[in-house]
């Protein structure tokens, strides 16, 4: 019954501040005795999709339960826009498990400070955090971002220079990144006694899309869409081809959303493992 009623509010079928039916229209819709409908709403109470109910009204669906979530035809936003909420949501539940490939962790790291700001708040305590990241091995030749070939024109040996300084500031993005997101979840050890597992591993390609885990219940997937453009590294101005990642339409499909959603959950996360248990190499940040 629980698991019934969090689909209708994943789903949308049961929207942020609707109220619930009745206890006896549940008994009767689903065939149970009314303490079986007081169980299954406490567990949607402390899952936080349920406000408390108040004297002679039933619960109504929380401001936050589809936070980032919506159902089938739900438009996509920005990554900046719709990951952070997601994340947070995820952090509500006992054993967060995440799971990302990407071109560097930018948005991640981004997303990961409103969790975190609820933690140190008091506001969450999962008991154990597990983070596996997917990024481009160092040593490749990355398709974007990269020097745009000068086709033989200019100074000799300035397509490489170009191309060398354009790796190095992707590389020192890619790497101070992933420390930073690995200190502030690693640091709640100490401070908050969470069992936190942070491992990074590198992949032979550049990633053409970025993907998201979200606890095996939500995956969420935007393209990467190279652009040429003009981009100044230090003194020197450099024409790339690029792709912007924080501003990526983000795509959600939520494992209770439907058989088509649920198929594309589990396809993401066997394609993740897949690349994370083959062709990946361990990956230590310099």
């Amino acid at each position: 019954m629980a698991d019934e009623l969090r689909a209708r509010i994943r789903s949308g079928a049961l929207r942020p501040g609707d109220r619930m039916p009745t206890q006896a229209r549940l008994a009767a819709e689903f065939g149970v005795e009314r303490g079986t409908v007081r169980e299954a709403l406490r567990v949607l109470r402390a899952e936080r999709l349920l406000t408390h109910a108040t004297k002679g009204a039933p619960p109504a669906v929380a401001d936050h339960a589809a936070r980032g979530r919506g159902g089938p035809g739900q438009l996509p936003r920005s990554t900046t826009a719709a990951l952070g909420p997601r994340i947070a949501t995820a952090f509500e539940q006992p054993h967060v498990e995440i799971r990302a490939l990407c071109l560097t962790s930018v948005s991640l790291t981004l997303a990961m400070g409103e969790p975190l700001r609820q933690i140190h708040a008091g506001e969450l305590k999962p008991d154990r955090v597990d983070l596996r990241v997917l990024l481009p091995d160092r040593d490749i030749g990355l398709a974007f971002p990269a020097a745009v070939d000068a086709g033989g024109g200019g100074p000799a040996g300035s397509a490489a220079r170009d191309g060398e300084v354009v790796h190095r500031h992707w590389l020192a993005q890619r790497n101070a990144q992933g420390k930073v997101l690995a200190h502030n979840l690693l640091a709640l050890r100490s401070s908050h006694g969470m069992d936190v597992h942070v491992e990074y591993r590198a992949i032979p390609f550049t990633p053409p899309v970025k993907l998201y885990l979200l606890n095996e219940e939500e995956a969420l997937f935007a393209y990467y869409t190279p652009v040429r453009r003009g981009a100044d590294y230090g003194p020197a101005h450099v024409e790339t081809f690029d792709a912007e990642g924080t501003e990526a339409l983000l795509f959600a499909f939520d494992q209770d959303a439907g058989p088509r959603d649920a198929a594309f959950v589990s396809q993401s996360a066997a394609w993740f493992d897949g690349l994370w248990n083959t062709i990946s190499a361990p990956l230590r940040l310099t």
